[in-house]
């Protein structure tokens, strides 16, 4: 059996040894708070069915709610079933054991570092690559949510609310549309599949110019594409920007009846985003294109917000009826265009 490209094992260890500790909670707070959480994504599905019209099988299940070393754990995991189909291809041109086993090593500690960076930057998620095909898991991560709720000053039950909103939209989004899942997948794998190169020549020309490129702007990750995966990359990032789009248009939009301090909660929190949290931070966050997600929530509810508003959610729901009908990035940008191609210019008012 061909060795592994990233010592997983190592990864974890890494992850859990470097990730930051929580705040500072007493034992009594940290279970209300856990129990809290579980039980909100329970009562947010309700909100999101109504607001979306979507309307995913069975009922609705609880949120696993972990500590920010969990949370890096399990997206070791993911990155496991993500990367191991592409890396046994790829380890078939191999032939240095010795070389791949300390590469396989160095490529751990780095994973399992930067997810310890990361944990704490996260306040949950939709898993979607769970070994499971077509299964999801929705992770919420307790003392980020404690402590950004802290930070802003904000009503620690309506910002648990608003946070729940988001992420049972997306779990909303993956099982009520069933055929998310394997797209989501296969995008994926292309994605690495134009990444792989034969020649590792090509990697190191391209780090030298992402090198000289970085301080004009941009980011390693839009400096190192191909031109195959720029094409891959648009679609990924259309994508993306839809499923942000959607869920911020959703924790908005259930209004104060059901989070009553969301306007405040919304202006602070997007503050924060603008602001950073140092300029380390933020050299990591362009380096490594976490400032496109950024622009994803941004362009992607401007999108949500203007399709929903000339053709209804009704219309706008005609976003999930194949790939075909998915927004490209383009159209993310221009939203009329994408309600002129589906609906047709009678459809505008």
């Amino acid at each position: 059996m061909s060795a592994s490209p990233v010592d997983w094992d190592l990864a974890v260890r890494t992850a859990r040894r470097l990730a930051p500790a929580g705040p500072q909670v007493s034992w009594a707070e940290a279970s209300d708070a856990v129990t809290e959480l579980r039980g909100l994504a329970v009562r947010a599905e309700e909100h999101v069915r109504s607001v979306t019209g979507l309307i995913p099988p069975g009922e609705p299940l609880e949120a696993t709610v972990v500590d920010r070393a969990g949370w890096a754990a399990a997206n070791v995991d993911g990155f496991k079933v993500v990367i191991e189909p592409l890396a046994e291809k790829l380890m078939l041109k191999k032939q240095n054991a010795v070389a791949l086993s300390a590469a396989s090593r160095l490529t751990g500690v780095q994973m399992g570092t930067l997810l310890a960076w990361l944990s704490s930057k996260v306040l949950g998620q939709y898993e979607v690559f769970l070994p499971e095909e077509g299964t999801g898991r929705l992770v919420l991560v307790a003392p980020n949510i404690v402590e950004t709720e802290r930070r802003l000053g904000v009503d620690p039950g309506d910002f648990r609310m608003w946070v729940a909103l988001h992420e049972v939209t997306h779990r909303t989004q993956f099982t009520a549309v069933p055929w998310l899942h394997a797209h989501v997948r296969s995008e994926v794998h292309a994605l690495l599949e134009a990444s792989a190169l034969d020649d590792p020549g090509q990697l190191v020309a391209r780090l030298k110019n992402a090198v000289t490129q970085l301080p004009r702007g941009g980011s390693v990750v839009e400096l190192l594409q191909t031109p195959e995966q720029k094409v891959v990359l648009d679609r990924v990032t259309a994508f993306m920007s839809l499923l942000e789009g959607h869920a911020e248009h959703v924790m908005d939009g259930v209004g104060p009846s059901v989070v009553p301090t969301v306007t405040t909660i919304r202006a602070r929190f997007d503050e924060r985003r603008r602001e950073g949290s140092g300029l380390v931070d933020r050299v990591l966050r362009r380096m490594l294109g976490l400032d496109l997600k950024a622009l994803q929530y941004a362009e992607g509810k401007v999108f949500v917000d203007r399709a929903v508003r000339e053709v209804g959610m009704a219309g706008f729901n005609r976003v999930w009826e194949s790939p075909e009908t998915l927004p490209t990035r383009q159209e993310i940008r221009e939203p009329m265009a994408w309600v002129r191609r589906i609906h047709g210019k009678t459809a505008i008012a």
